[in-house]
């Protein structure tokens, strides 16, 4: 019983840092911003936490599109890397379709920017790539 009362504490707590993360991703400093996406993209790749996710989708690919949009160099790089992921556990359903149909055009955008920096340009690349191979419903 208390094994379980500790994981289901544990499970709440990770929530909660989850949470606070999200909205770090819309302070005005570029570095809390970045450490927050930094977070994020730990997080995201070592669990499983598509429930957490599925209610907080809009909410994670509306803070995703400020920072693509808005940021410079790592901020967009952080950002697209998140976006794979958040692809990546939300799988081949609607969501993650929804999610990837959003911010497709800011991918392709940051990618054609010949001003963005280099890590911007390829992360958004391996995000469109991921997410097409994922999440798009069509075929082109």
């Amino acid at each position: 019983g208390s094994e379980a009362a500790s994981e289901q504490g544990q499970e709440e707590e990770a929530e909660g840092r989850l949470k606070e993360h999200m909205d770090n991703l819309l302070d005005k400093s570029a570095k809390t911003r970045q450490a927050a996406l930094q977070s994020l993209r730990l997080a995201l790749s070592s669990r499983t936490l598509s429930e957490f996710l599925l209610e907080r989708r809009l909410t994670l690919t509306d803070c995703l599109e400020k920072c693509l949009k808005k940021g410079k160099g790592e901020e967009q790089a952080l950002a697209g890397t998140v976006l794979t992921l958040l692809c990546l556990q939300m799988g081949s359903g609607p969501e993650g379709e929804e999610a990837f149909r959003s911010l497709k055009p800011l991918l392709v955008s940051v990618l054609t920017d010949s001003t963005a920096s280099p890590s911007a340009r390829q992360s958004c690349a391996m995000a469109l790539g991921m997410c097409c191979y994922i999440a798009a419903a069509d075929l082109e």
